[in-house]
Parts: C-alpha cells; structure tokens; sequence
C-alpha cells in the first residue's frame, strides 16, 4: 500500500489543508492499495485560484500552441500506457485487457482529436457585417466517475485546454490513482502551472465546495442523475453553465429483418462490458414475439460465457446494489435464465452475468438503471410498440437498433428519444457527439460538439 500525499495545484504538488485520507481499494480482492488526501474546501479554493490566475495567459496562446501542448500531453500519455492500464485494473477492478484496450487506448484517442481540433477549429467566422469570436467560457470545474476513470477526465479536460479553459478537477474517490498519473502527465507535458489542477476527495465536500464556487464558469459533471440535478440547481443559484452527462437505460431494438444471433451475441457482450458499469449500455434488449425465445436462448448461452471473463464492479456498496436490483427483478415476476443475485466468489465485489427474460415495461428492471451486468430482455408486437418501449424512459442517452437493411435501422433511429444510436453494430466514434435526451443529461462531449461546451460567443458589429 502506498500513502499518495497533495493535491496538484497551480503546478506543483501542495500538501493538502486537512489530514484525512480516504483508502483506495481493489475491488478484486478487497485490500487497500493507497490513500489519497480527502480534500476541503480550503484545497478547493486555492485550486479554482490558482486556475484563474492562470486564465489570462492560457486564454490569449495561440490555439496552435495549446494544440502542441495537447499533443505533447498525448504523447506522454502514450508513452505511460501500461502504467496507466494497470492502475485502472488496480483501483477499477477491470480486466487487464481491457484496460489496454478501452481504459488506455480510448483517452488516448480522444486526446489527439482535440489536438487536432486546436489547430482547426474556426474560433473566428465572419457573417453578414459581424465577426463571432468563440471564446474560452473560463475556469471549468470537472467532476468525474468511477467507471471509466481517465476516459472521464479527458474527455473534459482536453476540450478545455483546447478551447482555451483552466480546469480543476475532482475525481472520483473510489479510483483517484490513475487521475493522480495524468496530472504527472500534464507536468511531464509542459503544461503551464495551474492550467490544470486536480484535488482529491469525497463528493459531498469537495465536489461541492468545486460545484459552488464562484470562481467557477462551468461545472462539468458526469455520473447520477440525482448527483446531477443537484448540481444543476446549485449552478442556477449562480447563472452558472452546467454540462450534464447522467444516467441512462438504453434500448437495444433488434428488428425482425435482423441477423438475430449477431443482434444478441453483440448486445449481451455491451452489457457485460466493464462488468455492467457503462451509462451508455444497452440494457434493455427488445426482441419481436415471434423471435423472442430463440433470442432468451441465445442471450442466455452468451451470458454463460461471461462469468470468469468480467472484472468486479467497484466496491462493496455498488455490489449490494446490483444484487438488490436483481431480487426485485425475481420479486416483480421477471424470469431469471442466467446469472442471479448470489456473490459467484467468496472474495472481491462480483456480481453474476445475469439476464431476465420476461420483463415488462413496469417493473423496476426495466425502468432504472442498475449499473451491472445485467440484462433485461423484452417482446415487442409490431415497430410501432418497439418505439414505444424504446423511449418509455425517463432516460435517452443511447441504444442501438439491428434490422437486415441499414436504411430500416436509420428510419426507426430516428424516432427514437436519444443522444446516439448505433446502427447494426456500429463502433465507437471518438469524434461523434456524446450525450444524452431528457434525464440523461445536458449538453455533449467528444468532437467539435463538445469543444463547444467551452466555449461562449462574441459578436463584433461593423
């Protein structure tokens, strides 16, 4: 176990205001890995002044020289990749492999499209007799989840250096390392002294004093969705700009036409995926009456193969969670054909891959979302009654849809009520907008989209 001391602020590690730690745990085995400082409001407040001061300087570079530093930032994060992918696994709980592969790899991605997106994006256009200036919005305060722990932070921070923002950020607390190993990244990087700053610590104290300080332009949030309105209505008690990415029940519409083992082997590996813990994964399967034993049995045979493959989830409280979720699935009259709420290990935080058939659109399952790997599986009569099912939620942040001709899939994506739709399968798109409909949030990330969330407008009449 290592004892992690400060916070990195103003571009240097400072040694935190109080003396409470908070333990870092590896949910495979349950042991302590690292402390980290609890940080206050006393941290927080000399990180947001330190990005201020920093603000004036970072906001008038070149937008080519920031998108160097960017690259130079991905570089190191590169070079840092094993480093990066075993923490992730240490602190996480996820699978070696994928840690490599989406843990690693994807940050790394998204931090080259905005280096490029620095040197490219038009921060001045001319129309009729005005010139827009799009500005950087100012100091940008990033509070960031567990699942998906340096995707997160990048995914905030690089649009922001891009645009021109400082930053704070405030991760998770269940898996802080490898938030810690970036910020040595930003050092190693040249990135100037409190462009960047990150202060460890729990939600309700940190991420708080960050959410409602008025040095703070923007609060950039991405978890629940009652942690998000939360925030929003202490962002609107300041007019302050809030950018929500919350909680999702994604619907995975298979259509008839579909090649239906492909549509459910595909659609059982996105919810096993990270052991369930993906806002965006589809959760809800919708398979026509006249297919849906052959896809129980196929889902089920799928999710069989899942169960030395997948990691933990994240702690003993989300444990409990998921398996509470899974005994009301049994307690409302949802059909279990694979997994079931019993811990498959005597150690670590594992939850069974676990599937229910005949769930219905009001029971618990199939209305909120449980973070885990579990999987719900629905009939539908006819396209019309998919539709329905599919944006009955109080949620619209992803799905996909399986139909034999592409322009099928597109015409029902269309109408379905969220912020992105993978047609037949289709992959990850760093470069795509990311971000959610109705609960699921406000505003996006990733690409030009979301490099807009940084900024704000000017107009200059002549």
């Amino acid at each position: 176990m290592k004892a992690y001391d400060g916070m990195y602020i103003g571009g240097a590690w400072r040694p935190a205001a109080g003396q409470d730690v908070i333990e870092v745990v590896n949910p495979a085995d349950e042991q302590v890995i690292g402390t980290v400082p609890a940080g206050t409001a006393e941290d927080v407040d000399a990180a947001v002044r330190a990005a201020r001061a920093a603000l004036p300087e970072w906001a008038a570079t070149p937008p080519a020289e920031r998108a160097a530093r960017l690259t130079a930032l991905r570089d190191v994060v590169v070079a840092r990749a094993d480093e990066i992918a075993e923490t992730v696994t240490a602190e996480l709980g996820s699978p070696l492999k994928l840690s490599q592969a989406v843990h690693a790899a994807v940050p790394i991605a998204v931090a080259g499209s905005y280096a490029e997106l620095a040197a490219t994006y038009a921060f001045e256009e001319k129309t009729g007799n005005s010139v827009v200036h799009h500005e950087p919005v100012g100091v940008v305060a990033a509070i960031t989840p567990w699942n998906y722990p340096l995707h997160q932070v990048v995914a905030k921070v690089a649009p922001a250096l891009a645009a021109g923002c400082t930053i704070v950020v405030k991760p998770a607390e269940d898996t802080p390392l490898v938030a810690r190993l970036f910020a040595e990244a930003v050092h190693e990087a040249g990135i100037p002294a409190g462009v960047f700053n990150l202060v460890t610590g729990l939600g309700p104290v940190a991420g708080q004093a960050l959410a409602e300080h008025p040095g703070v332009d923007l609060v950039s949030f991405t978890g629940s969705t009652a942690v998000g309105r939360r925030i929003a209505s202490i962002a609107a008690g300041q007019v302050k700009k809030v950018a929500l990415e919350l909680g999702g029940k994604s619907a995975n519409v298979i259509l008839p036409t579909a090649d239906l083992a492909k549509a459910v082997n595909v659609g059982v590996a996105n919810v096993m995926s990270n052991s369930g813990q993906t806002c965006s994964a589809w959760t809800r399967m919708l398979v026509h009456r006249d297919q849906y034993d052959e896809a129980v049995e196929l889902a089920a045979t799928a999710a069989a193969k899942y169960g030395e493959r997948i990691g933990p989830v994240v702690n003993a409280k989300q444990q409990a969670r998921v398996r509470g979720y899974i005994e009301k699935g049994v307690a409302e009259g949802a059909r279990l054909v694979a997994g079931g709420p019993d811990a498959p290990r005597e150690k670590g935080y594992f939850v069974s891959p676990t599937v229910f058939a005949d769930v219905t659109t009001d029971m618990t399952i199939a209305q909120e979302e449980i973070f885990g790997p579990v999987l719900s599986i629905l009939r539908y009569e006819d396209e019309e009654d998919a539709l329905r099912i599919a944006n009955g939620t109080v949620y619209g942040l992803a799905g996909a849809v399986w139909a034999g001709e592409e322009a099928e899939a597109v015409a029902f994506a269309r109408r379905m009520e969220t912020g992105q739709v993978d047609i037949n399968g289709g992959r990850f798109n760093p470069l795509a907008p990311f971000g959610g409909y109705k609960q699921s949030g406000v505003g996006r990330e990733l690409g030009v989209h979301g490099l807009a969330e940084y900024l704000q407008t000017k107009s200059l009449q002549f």
